[in-house]
């Protein structure tokens, strides 16, 4: 007789009601483990170095279309008059907006082992439903979903083509990056659908908040403060959990070398030797979308946000992340 299948327990309520029991279910679920933290720890300096250019994608993508653009003049996506203002990248709201979206990415790099990690990204979901801010802004679902998604696929796209990470690293980085991103759109989700509205509480008070704090902590530092968006507390030490082995992991030979060149290398063949092939020079990859911004400006540590854009939008190859 077959043995009854063992389930893993969770309250519905509780997942509706305890982020931390909701956290716990997506971890579990899509398997968000010590590895995961490890290799986004890891890989933090390589995202970093992307976010500038991130954020300036981001940002013009989202003032090419109406209905995205009037969230900064309206606080309302769903707001159909005329907009009285025609911002553009280098309004000064909108150079406000990409310095708190680079502390926002900053932070998606930072220790997902911490509570509060996930407390933020809850909150971000909670201020964008009109809550916990004292100027309400109202940006409805659709918007949230489609901007994480040209997030992941910039950044995705990036670590895939560089030209310095070896692959098991990517793949590592990217698995850890993708499912915090997909964590924290199931947090945008969780504030903007009907689902278990039955366990919703309606007398919860909602303390106002200057943005970037979560309890009275502040959680991210911005350009003003003179960081790169990490806390305010001093920084933790370096991550305890060991590396991921990488033994039995074959090398990938480079580009338009036959992969079976390495067994005849050296090799005395009827008397005559055959000398070792040296592997072609690859040609640099570049982004496409990554391409324009300066080494000397790639690092959001570098990038003024009052600088005329043309500054950093130079082309240049990836060689230099």
């Amino acid at each position: 007789m077959a043995q009854p299948r063992l389930f893993m327990t969770f309250s519905r309520e509780e997942i509706y009601t305890n982020l931390e029991t909701r956290i716990h279910y997506l971890h579990s679920f899509i398997d968000f483990s010590s590895k995961d933290i490890e290799a986004l720890i890891g890989g933090a300096k390589y995202v970093k170095a992307l976010i500038p250019a991130v954020v300036n994608i981001v940002y013009k993508k989202l003032l090419q279309y109406d209905i995205t653009a009037r969230a900064f003049t309206t606080r309302s996506t769903s707001f159909e008059g005329p907009m009285d203002v025609r911002l553009t990248e280098d309004s000064p709201h909108i150079q406000h907006r990409k310095m708190f979206m680079r502390a926002y990415l900053n932070k998606l790099c930072s220790d997902p082992s911490r509570m509060e990690f996930w407390e933020y990204l809850d909150k971000v979901g909670m201020m964008h439903v009109g809550l916990g801010r004292a100027h309400p802004l109202h940006v409805e679902y659709i918007h949230l979903g489609m901007t994480l998604a040209l997030i992941q696929d910039i950044m995705n796209e990036a670590i895939l083509s560089h030209p310095r990470l070896a692959l098991p690293r990517k793949i590592a980085i990217i698995k850890a990056l993708n499912k915090v991103i997909w964590i924290q759109n199931d947090l945008l989700a969780k504030w903007q659908v009907k689902d278990a509205d039955e366990f919703r509480n309606e007398d919860e008070e909602i303390v106002i908040e200057k943005e970037g704090y979560v309890n009275g902590v502040k959680i991210l530092r911005t350009d003003d403060d003179g960081s790169s968006g990490e806390e305010s507390r001093p920084e933790s030490p370096s991550s305890r959990i060991p590396r991921p082995s990488t033994t039995g992991v074959h090398p990938v030979p480079p580009p338009g070398l036959c992969p079976f060149a390495s067994m005849v290398d050296g090799l005395d063949l009827d008397g005559r030797e055959v000398p070792a092939t040296p592997p072609p020079k690859p040609k640099p990859y570049v982004a496409p979308r990554l391409a324009g911004y300066k080494p000397e400006n790639f690092g959001d540590d570098k990038v003024n946000p009052n600088a005329p854009r043309e500054e950093t939008e130079q082309l240049v190859a990836p060689e230099a992340w």
